[in-house]
């Protein structure tokens, strides 16, 4: 599957879950554009399917804590891979 494809079945996978709970389409839409990625898409449909939120308002909390642990994650390996090449230049110089 490449990733065009990926997307476009992640994104589909949320927009049947959300239209199926009564929500709107478009919301679905925006969810889909803020997460970022069809894995993390795929973990807010499985969140849909399993914890059956009530509200619009839950739906949109627990995008925001995906999204926010993403971006932990992101600054992680970004902070990780500055520290490696701090240390190659400290042991091996210029």
């Amino acid at each position: 599957m490449n990733n065009e494809s990926e997307w476009i079945a992640a994104r589909n996978e949320l927009l049947a879950e959300m239209v199926s709970r009564g929500y709107p389409e478009e919301l679905g839409l925006m969810i889909a554009r803020h997460l970022g990625s069809p894995k993390a898409i795929h973990r807010m449909s499985a969140y849909l399917r399993q914890a059956k939120p009530q509200s619009a308002e839950e739906i949109v909390d627990e995008m925001l804590a995906i999204r926010s642990e993403i971006d932990a994650w992101k600054q992680r390996k970004q902070s990780r891979e500055a520290n490696a090449r701090i240390n190659e230049i400290l042991n091996d110089g210029l």
